[in-house]
């Protein structure tokens, strides 16, 4: 007498996860997955789903006084994740990222002049059509009301106190 494995074990084949979304790996954005074909690559908002969608990269610097660390995140975004986006890797930015000689020069404002230009692509769409679409990136505050932000007024205000005070083209005689 044979007997089918599912007979043998009845629990072996069951998953009690199966219903449950697998927990996403650190760096991933924690907004929704959005949907991917393999086949053609993304379909729509990588975030929410909408369309019309723009392939984008958004960038955010960190200057620390030794080190640094760079953040990227870029795919097909519709207008309205495309700005919650920008908002929060420049907002992070903006008060991060001075804090390094290389990143106060170099880096920071790179970080800053491609969220520009990746924002201006993703603001020249429509936004995504109503009832299409999953839940979108929270647009957040503006860049301009974030407390956080005003900190990278902090480098120019000291170069220009610089200036002013006479360290870099002051008398060097000192008469």
């Amino acid at each position: 007498m044979s007997t089918s494995p599912q007979q043998q074990n009845p629990y072996g084949r069951q998953n009690p996860y199966a219903d449950q979304q697998p927990i996403p790996a650190q760096g991933q954005p924690r907004w929704g997955a959005g949907w991917h074909n393999p086949a053609t690559g993304p379909v729509g908002c990588r975030f929410c789903g909408g369309m019309p969608a723009e392939r984008v990269t958004f960038r955010a610097h960190q200057g620390l006084l030794i080190a640094m660390r760079f953040q990227k995140l870029d795919g097909s975004m519709c207008a309205a994740c495309g700005e919650g986006v920008y908002r929060e890797m420049s907002g992070k930015t903006l008060w991060q990222g001075w804090w390094s000689p290389f990143s106060l020069v170099f880096f920071t404002p790179f970080a800053l002049l491609s969220n520009l230009f990746a924002r201006r692509r993703v603001r020249a769409l429509q936004p995504p059509v109503p009832g299409q679409h999953g839940a979108q990136v929270p647009a957040g505050v503006p860049l301009h009301k974030r407390p956080l932000s005003y900190v990278a007024l902090i480098p120019p205000l000291w170069f220009g106190f610089l200036v002013i005070s006479g360290v870099f083209f002051g008398d060097p005689l000192g008469s």
